[in-house]
């Protein structure tokens, strides 16, 4: 149930820390395992839940928000909680109005089109008044999972959200918005500036609020090449990072682990490995192998079933999680699909998957 507390203090203690063992390079007993997208329209009971109410308002809803997120805890025993947010609400505390049209997906009714535009962003934001209700849901969760396991809090990364702000929407070619990096560079560095200091109060407000782990979501990286990316996503992904780290440790709060997940980079893993995050995420196209060879022993990874491995039969799933788990090794590692669930996928296909993971890891360690 969740039921809203005042106090943030005072959380209850963790029982099931395996997934942040992972995340910091510890040994683990079994391989933790979570799903992106695990609080989902694959569920019954969260098209239930969402049905009356508009998407944003269900983003800014505490109790809804809870509920979401521990919908799949009660159904899986996986190894995480992510808290149920988007990463558009960064964009809305910037003053923007986003909707989520059905069958479209989310749409900015005003997309930044002039470089003049960027005179309509607030330039100073008040993490708290615009985006309390994520730290409230965080904390509320955090109380509502009785340690059953750790609470992670996400944000997206510069590139991706800035690309959502001038396409309007989602985009096959992201044209708009790379022709402000090639045709703007300086406005589109003010821009990145000002999200990646946005980005970095929310990461350490989610902090502050409980979260126990940090995700970025780079989802957009695809679109860039390697010298795009070189110049205007990796010193905002290394440099949240960086300061998410110091300003934790000014204000005295747990310097937590941070994932770093830059779908269709592969041509970046090497400098993402040495980014300042303590994971690594990798998408579904990448070989195992040949990511811990280009990212070494000291960053955990976090990956990679194709999410459409879930439609195979339960059997086929078993033994694509168990090459998995043999191409990454068990240890210093945390599995996960390579993007997120879809929302046709079998409830117990997701089961059969987490619980592979488990079986097998398991096995592997004994032997």
């Amino acid at each position: 149930t969740c039921s809203l507390l005042r106090s943030p203090k005072g959380f209850p203690r963790l029982k099931n820390d395996t997934f942040l063992r992972a995340a910091r390079g510890e040994e683990t007993e079994h391989t933790p395992v979570w799903c992106m997208r695990q609080a989902g329209r694959y569920l019954p009971e969260f098209r239930e839940t969402r049905a009356s109410q508009d998407f944003f308002a269900t983003c800014r809803s505490p109790k809804l928000c809870c509920e979401l997120t521990l919908q799949p805890l009660r159904r899986f025993p996986l190894d995480a909680a992510i808290i149920f947010s988007d990463i558009l609400v960064v964009p809305q505390a910037l003053g923007m109005e986003v909707v989520m049209v059905p069958g479209k997906g989310p749409t900015f009714t005003e997309p930044l089109k002039e470089v003049e535009d960027l005179l309509k962003l607030r330039q100073k934001v008040d993490v708290t008044a615009e985006l309390g209700y994520v730290f409230q849901a965080i904390t509320l969760t955090r109380h509502s999972l009785e340690g059953k396991v750790p609470l992670i809090g996400f944000s997206g990364a510069p590139w991706t959200l800035m690309s959502y702000m001038i396409e309007g929407g989602g985009s096959t070619t992201m044209a708009k918005a790379k022709s402000w990096l090639y045709r703007h560079p300086e406005a589109s560095h003010r821009l990145l500036r000002l999200l990646a200091d946005v980005i970095i109060d929310y990461l350490v407000g989610q902090v502050a609020a409980g979260a126990q782990a940090l995700q970025v979501f780079e989802s957009h990286a695809g679109h860039l090449g390697p010298e795009l990316f070189q110049d205007f996503a990796l010193p905002y992904i290394r440099d949240i990072a960086q300061a998410v780290k110091s300003k934790l440790k000014e204000e005295a709060l747990p310097v937590v682990p941070m994932i770093i997940f830059a779908k269709d980079a592969h041509y970046a893993l090497r400098d993402l490995a040495r980014a300042g995050y303590e994971v690594v995420g990798l998408d579904w196209t990448i070989r195992p192998q040949e990511a811990r060879a280009q990212i070494g022993k000291g960053v955990t990874l976090q990956g990679n079933l194709d999410p459409c491995a879930l439609y195979a039969p339960k059997e086929k799933i078993g033994e694509l999680v168990k090459k998995m788990l043999e191409s990454f090794g068990t240890q210093r590692y945390i599995a996960n699909l390579g993007h997120g669930l879809y929302p046709d996928m079998n409830p117990e296909h997701v089961g059969a998957f987490v619980e592979a993971v488990h079986a097998h890891s398991r096995h592997i360690n004994k032997h």
